[in-house]
């Protein structure tokens, strides 16, 4: 993707929809941080439907850990590596309490050292609770950012700092949340839409009119 075809494409995404948002259900920091720590190879959707029970009986730190191991892990077992989440969720709290007060820190530093939360899990925060322009690179992001050539890269991590660098400031902070979106109902995996894409013109594959090749994250 030319420079110069950067600014269009993201004002189109925009334009179709002005305030992106999260798909994960949740009512505070706390709630955000541990559905984003329970959707590792996950679905939002599948995510919504354990933390929807979850949250009424545990909304903070506190009531979680009042939960119990066995609880937590009955309460997420729907979710893939369920078993592991909940020990990691229920290990994080118990760091919230001790150390930050009950409170999701804004630091980046402190968030990577809570079990269960990587810098993908840190930026989803940083992002959607404190409205920083970070870049949070899952399947979708990494996707749609090397099929467009907006931001190649053969690792997350490339991929992430070329973003940084390449997307405009105005659109840094629903930037992710776009690609994310547009990666999951347009640029699918599998049978990409490309003859029904609003940013088609902008796409290095799409504009050559060849067919997509699959990208994997690594």
């Amino acid at each position: 993707m030319k420079p110069e075809h950067i600014e269009p494409f993201f004002a189109t995404l925009a334009a179709a929809n002005p305030e992106p948002r999260t798909e994960l259900e949740f009512s505070s920091v706390f709630e955000l941080l541990a559905a984003v720590l329970l959707s590792a190879q996950a679905t939002d959707e599948g995510v919504n439907k354990a933390t929807r029970r979850l949250f009424v009986l545990a909304p903070n730190p506190a009531r979680m850990l009042a939960l119990g191991d066995e609880r937590v892990t009955e309460l997420v077992r729907t979710i893939g590596l369920y078993r592991t989440k909940a020990r990691n969720l229920l290990a994080t709290c118990r760091i919230l309490q001790e150390q930050h007060g009950g409170r999701v820190p804004r630091d980046r530093a402190a968030l990577e050292a809570l079990p269960g939360v990587g810098r993908k899990t840190a930026n989803v925060v940083l992002n959607v609770a404190f409205g920083e322009p970070t870049m949070a690179v899952d399947t979708h992001v990494y996707r749609v950012s090397n099929r467009t050539g907006l931001a190649p890269g053969r690792t997350v991590q490339q991929v992430e700092e070329r973003l940084l660098k390449r997307v405009p400031a105005r659109w840094g902070e629903h930037a992710h949340h776009w690609l994310i979106l547009h990666g999951r109902y347009v640029c699918t995996a599998r049978a990409p839409r490309c003859d029904t894409c609003a940013v088609r013109s902008w796409c290095d594959e799409g504009r050559r009119g060849k067919a997509v090749r699959r990208h994997k994250a690594r």
